[in-house]
């Protein structure tokens, strides 16, 4: 009462002002946080491309306009396969060649990082409205970022190629220019440029749009025509001899070339049977893809729309390139699922397949070669054609079905979680987005654990050997130097090394996934805490591994230990004990063998019902590190490593999300209001 009698506004409006205020504040520095991401990112990828020496980068663009070029001597532009590009981009691209070649390299790849910037900005004007305060703030920084990380703009900027143009002269006709006849030819300008882009005249037309695509149809005949007036013989091997570009740029069955074509040929099928099938599956991504697309955009999803179209572009063009791939990651803006646990399964899967190598995606195993092989063409024929991206008029759209959540649990230390919205535990997450994160994460592993040489591998050796010096003379000290000792005896009792040997190769990895999997299967509120213990505990392992390479006792020459898993060492040999195809053999502090064993036996001793149970559980830490020992691949002290970094894994859970919850509850809520239909864009 008296806030209201002196300010004349009740006081409660000054908790809601003080709230807006420090959501501002948090919306300003998260703001300011991304644009600075996205600065570095781009910094980066400059610094990674003109750091390179001259010779190595900007491949495409030296073989088109350096002093023996394609675009600078007399002849035709496709004598060679160097020259990938329409006769039309030829002919825009000639007059380059006058400028100097090391000023063209500087002013081509700061155009292109302009290209990228100006590129996110549009599609961030270009979100399906209504879009929140914070998206219409976050979207232009997250958008550049996404696309300095994809592998289509950093090949884009490696070789010194112009896919970023049709892309960014697409969007600028669809969303920026004002009236139809010109943003039509700017889309038949990125025909001319690259011609399945044309296929974006279609969804012009089936949209109202009839005179924009009147205009792209007539600007891209126009351009061609053009070209073939200055350069009819370029202009017929093109689109005649080589079927608009196929066998330009490199082999068509190449894994650079994600296109349907390009799959088949892979597959092993060639000749009129392979052209046959090419043609029928491509007109009917075509068609299916221009038909979603047609829908999404009088639904008012026109960037959706737009990416559709690109996508199906990408699959019914017989060559396309890494490059040329960006329209895959557009359609992220999609929204899929009904529920909110599962809209972030397409936006991840999306960004992982664009950012990150086929490989770490899917295992190393020859059955699933041909998923991986052509994965960006997997996600771009089900974009077009399969996903079931929600309509705006549909009431999931934006209220989609709530998530449930554990209860928390009052932390006894004050200021725990440090990280409050994580105390809200999700009971089971998507189990899609979860294999697709533990994939990624191992994968992530693999590659760090594989860096971790310590430099050279003579280098590495050198230090790690010293390492283990230094690990080995604690050991004495300490009275615990038992590795010699334990390893001679077990050599001496054949079954009791074949027990070991096998335990030792066979339960590294198994154990732990059967604990994941049996935790979200029957015991989901737990998982999410265990897998987060888990993923800190590698993580603090990581960098072990990278500031203290270590050799193990069997690759301690001196030392006398058998390696009863991998047989004998030829110490002879310079590089024994480096890098091998499947792990970095120095790195050996701490050892996550006896942590993740460790991790196993303490989860299931904290969750199990029975006693019997909980010590079954324990076993596996005690059996592990005695294999370690036993087999010479670890130090004592190197599971003493592995213990301390699976509790400060705990610790850190602990600490970021609070105390693991104990039940779930499904907050109280209606069923979504169907939203009232929008009108129909005219176009």
């Amino acid at each position: 009462m008296a806030n209201a009698e002196h300010s004349g506004r009740p006081a409660e409006a000054f908790g809601a002002t003080a709230v807006g205020t420090a959501r501002a504040a948090r919306l300003r520095a998260a703001r300011l946080g991304l644009w600075t991401l996205a600065a570095v990112l781009a910094v980066r990828q400059v610094a990674v491309v003109l750091g390179t020496p001259r010779g190595e980068r900007l491949t495409d663009l030296e073989t088109w306009v350096g002093p023996n070029g394609v675009l600078h001597v007399n002849g035709s532009l496709y004598d060679s396969t160097r020259f990938t590009g329409t006769p039309f981009g030829g002919l825009v691209l000639k007059p380059l060649t006058r400028a100097a070649e090391q000023a063209l390299g500087w002013g081509w790849t700061f155009g292109t990082l302009l290209l990228v910037v100006a590129l996110g900005l549009v599609a961030a004007r270009a979100l399906p409205q209504p879009v929140s305060r914070r998206a219409s703030l976050l979207a232009a920084p997250v958008a550049i970022s996404l696309l300095m990380l994809s592998l289509p703009v950093r090949n884009t900027l490696w070789l010194g190629q112009t896919s970023i143009i049709p892309v960014l002269l697409v969007l600028l006709g669809c969303f920026v220019v004002r009236g139809q006849k010109a943003g039509g030819a700017l889309i038949g300008l990125a025909a001319a440029l690259q011609p399945t882009v044309l296929l974006f005249a279609a969804l012009l037309w089936f949209t109202g749009r009839r005179r924009a695509a009147a205009a792209t149809g007539a600007t891209f005949a126009g351009g061609t025509a053009l070209a073939w007036a200055a350069m009819p013989h370029d202009s017929y091997t093109y689109w005649v001899h080589h079927m608009a570009g196929v066998g330009l740029g490199g082999n068509a069955d190449a894994l650079a070339n994600q296109s349907l074509h390009g799959a088949l040929l892979r597959l092993g099928l060639t000749g009129p049977l392979e052209i046959g099938l090419f043609l029928a599956l491509g007109a009917a991504v075509a068609v299916l893809g221009v038909r979603r697309a047609v829908r999404y955009a009088r639904d008012g999803q026109l960037l959706l729309a737009v990416a559709l179209t690109g996508c199906a572009a990408i699959a019914v063009s017989p060559t396309t390139w890494q490059h040329q791939l960006l329209w895959v990651l557009l359609a992220v803006v999609g929204r899929v699922g009904k529920r909110a646990s599962d809209r972030y399964v397409w936006p991840v899967a999306v960004v992982l397949v664009m950012t990150l190598p086929a490989r770490m995606m899917l295992p190393n195993m020859p059955a699933l070669y041909p998923l991986r092989d052509n994965a960006v063409l997997l996600a771009a024929i089900a974009a077009a054609t399969a996903i079931p991206f929600l309509s705006r008029t549909s009431p999931y759209y934006r209220a989609p079905i709530p998530t449930e959540y554990a209860t928390p649990v009052p932390a006894r230390l004050r200021g725990v979680p440090l990280l409050p919205f994580l105390k809200r535990v999700l009971t089971r997450p998507n189990l899609l987005l979860e294999l697709l994160l533990i994939r990624v994460t191992y994968a992530a592993y693999q590659q760090v654990r594989l860096a971790a040489t310590g430099g050279s591998n003579s280098a590495g050796r050198v230090r790690a050997e010293a390492h283990g010096q230094q690990i080995l003379d604690l050991e004495r000290f300490l009275h615990i130097d038992i590795e010699h000792t334990v390893n001679h005896w077990i050599v001496g009792v054949d079954w009791l090394r074949d027990f070991f040997d096998f335990y030792y190769e066979s339960f590294h990895f198994v154990v732990p996934l059967t604990v994941l999997a049996v935790l979200y299967w029957r015991r989901p509120v737990d998982y999410r805490w265990a897998r987060a213990s888990l993923g800190f505990a590698t993580l603090l392992a990581l960098v072990g591994f990278w500031l203290y390479p270590l050799a193990p006792p069997r690759l301690m020459p001196a030392l006398g230990v058998i390696d009863t898993v991998h047989g004998v060492q030829d110490f002879s040999k310079p590089d024994y004990g480096t890098l091998t195809a499947l792990t970095n053999q120095y790195a050996a502090m701490p050892s996550l063998h006896f942590g993740w064993s460790l991790w196993c036996g303490l989860v299931i001793a904290i969750v199990a019902p029975r006693w019997w149970m909980k010590a079954l559980g324990l076993l596996h830490p005690f059996f592990t590190v005695s294999a370690i020992v036993a087999t010479g691949n670890h130090w004592v002290l190197d599971a003493a490593g592995g213990a301390a970094v699976v509790l400060a894994g705990f610790g850190l859970s602990y600490a970021l999300m609070g105390p693991r919850a104990r039940s779930a509850k499904l907050p109280e809520r209606t069923d979504p209001v169907p939203a009232a239909k929008e009108p129909t864009p005219s176009g």
